[in-house]
């Protein structure tokens, strides 16, 4: 049977807790690392102050094991365990997505009502579906092992997709402090870490970020904001 679908009832009972046991079995659990997927959930529960226990996953090791795969098959980080999750009962969810969306209804804070909720998860999707994978792949091919490749087709077309969507998020900021306006939400939450991913592969000038006049103001407000300076570095990696 897949553990990953197996019920639990409790923390204890979940196979992730015999490596990495809960200090805080009532609190959120986190299992993490601070690359731009993990910053965005670390951030979201500063911000909330949610009680919450980070735990570090080492991501070439950790995510293939049986424990790490038993809350995600899909072995990436990050992954949470609420163990007062729906009806009192406990969760375990992967995808930063669905963990950002699954805080903010938790907390009742950084997703509006109505019609902005929809709106605001439509900016989550697109960074999801467009911004995540087309900057990472930027940031293999310039920085890591895809540099190596002496054909640098792959590397133009990300970088060109990249550019596409770095002017997309220009345009939606244009007249606003915050992707929704006014207000600072998990879909500022899901793109700033991956705009200051940009910078950690080298990839800004490549790339042409500081051409993108309304980018800069709006990600120095978000680093600006105490959790997100905090998220740099949770589950802390000691470096």
């Amino acid at each position: 049977m897949d553990q990953s679908a197996r019920p639990f009832r409790t923390l204890a009972e979940h196979p992730i807790n015999t490596r990495w046991p809960a200090e805080h079995p009532d609190r959120v659990q986190l299992y993490s690392w601070p690359t731009p997927n993990g910053i965005k959930v670390s951030a979201m529960l500063e911000e909330t102050g949610l009680p919450y226990e980070p735990h570090l996953i080492n991501l070439s090791e950790d995510v293939t094991t049986p424990e790490f795969l038993s809350l995600n098959p899909n072995n990436k980080i990050p992954a949470i365990i609420d163990p007062d999750g729906p009806d009192g009962q406990p969760i375990g969810l992967f995808e930063s997505g669905a963990i950002l969306i699954y805080l903010a209804d938790k907390s009742g804070r950084f997703l509006p009502a109505g019609a902005a909720r929809y709106e605001t998860i439509q900016w989550l999707m697109w960074q999801m579906g467009g911004v995540g994978p087309m900057f990472g792949q930027v940031g293999f091919f310039h920085k890591f092992a895809g540099a190596e490749i002496e054909d640098k087709r792959p590397l133009t077309r990300y970088v060109n997709e990249a550019k596409r969507l770095l002017n997309v998020l220009n345009q939606r900021l244009e007249g606003r402090d915050w992707i929704m306006g006014a207000d600072y939400t998990i879909a500022d939450m899901a793109i700033w870490p991956w705009v200051r991913g940009l910078n950690f592969y080298g990839a800004e000038e490549m790339v042409g970020l500081p051409g993108f006049a309304n980018i800069g103001p709006w990600f120095d407000r978000a680093m600006a904001r105490p959790a997100s300076q905090a998220a740099l570095d949770i589950p802390a990696t000691g470096r």
